[in-house]
């Protein structure tokens, strides 16, 4: 029974859970944690395009004519919170290249841990398409609300929010806020700690990404 009333879904895939792992280990190099992040994401995409719909198309094959099916419509949107939600969207466009891509520029003031936006480009169709939200870590869930609601605010088609690691404080305010919000995560972890980092989690995200720390 899922523990989390709403829109969850924890991808338990064996493959997902080792690479988490081997991302969560403090001794993982920046170049490492980055492949891994990529590796991972392409996994998350799948679980979080399963319900995509379909239309059949006729094709001839090498041997005969036949009727199979296709993605219809195509019309999704990649958006990443930056910075750190770029190593989950790069994963994501070597399965779905075709996706238009958007970007959410926010910061979390270190004092009262509030989400603050400073860039904003998403395509002018974005009313028209299915949002996927993207971000590594759900953590005190203040991004990821000021980022759902900008989508919201532009009548995105859908939106599913997709990270790595999520802690149970983030998901409650996600959730209250936007049931109607499909979460995707590789892990539901303990709690955050008084910095608002998710315990025990991968650490900062964003550093171990870019070697910024």
């Amino acid at each position: 029974m899922n523990p989390y009333p709403g829109r969850l879904s924890v991808v338990q895939h064996p493959l997902v859970q080792h690479k988490l792992t081997l991302m969560r280990d403090r001794e993982t190099p920046t170049a490492e944690f980055r492949r891994l992040l990529r590796e991972t994401s392409l996994l998350l995409a799948y679980e979080a395009t399963r319900d995509l719909p379909l239309e059949k198309i006729n094709v001839e094959t090498p041997l005969e004519h036949g009727s199979f099916p296709v993605l219809a419509g195509k019309k999704l949107c990649l958006v990443s919170i930056l910075r750190a939600g770029n190593g989950i969207l790069d994963g994501m466009l070597d399965l779905l290249p075709s996706a238009r891509v958007g970007h959410i520029g926010i910061y979390r003031d270190p004092k009262t841990l509030q989400a603050v936006e400073y860039y904003l480009k998403l395509p002018e169709d974005v009313a028209e398409r299915d949002a996927i939200l993207v971000d590594p870590l759900l953590a005190t869930g203040n991004s990821a609300v000021a980022a759902i609601s900008r989508l919201v605010e532009l009548k995105a088609k859908s939106i599913k929010f997709v990270c790595l690691v999520a802690a149970p404080e983030g998901l409650a305010q996600v959730q209250d806020l936007f049931p109607e919000v499909s979460i995707v995560a590789a892990a539901v972890d303990r709690c955050l700690d008084e910095r608002g980092y998710i315990l025990p989690g991968v650490g900062d995200a964003g550093d171990r990404l870019f070697g910024t720390k």
